[in-house]
């Protein structure tokens, strides 16, 4: 049973169809580290086009999933209630693994600092326990 279902996460942070990447919140810990999971679905916008004859998962969405994660870790805490997440930049991100139509993607992201309205968080993306993408994302909460 997870912590938080989509209709959860849409309490907190704006994301919407077809652009909330995150199906639930596993665990959290508000303002510090949240666990959040994402089932790729064979009709999923993305693979019509990336690839129509190898549908993989975009990076470039990953590293968005686990904004949207670290999002509602950070806007859950009551100071932050009604603000919004920007995405500030990436550092070092790597990807391991492709990510195909009916993986779970378990996204991982602890808050690792936090200055004023700037933040970093620590993401890692496992399939099945195996690393798929990890990165250092920056975001301001406005």
């Amino acid at each position: 049973m997870p912590l938080m279902t989509q209709d959860e996460i849409k309490e907190i942070i704006p994301h919407r169809d077809p652009f909330l990447l995150i199906d639930t919140i596993e665990e959290m810990e508000v303002g510090k580290k949240v666990v959040a999971t994402k089932y790729m679905k064979p009709d999923e916008f993305w693979f019509k086009g990336h690839f129509p004859d190898y549908p993989v998962v975009p990076g470039v969405l990953m590293l968005e999933m686990m904004a949207q994660a670290g999002a509602v870790a950070m806007l859950a805490m009551p100071e932050n209630k009604g603000k919004l997440g920007f995405f500030g930049g990436v550092k070092e991100a790597k990807f391991r693994r492709q990510v195909k139509p009916g993986d779970t993607l378990r996204i991982e992201v602890e808050i690792i600092k936090i200055k004023g309205p700037v933040g970093v968080g620590k993401g890692i993306c496992t399939v099945e326990g195996e690393k798929a993408v990890s990165g250092e994302i920056s975001f301001a909460i406005k």
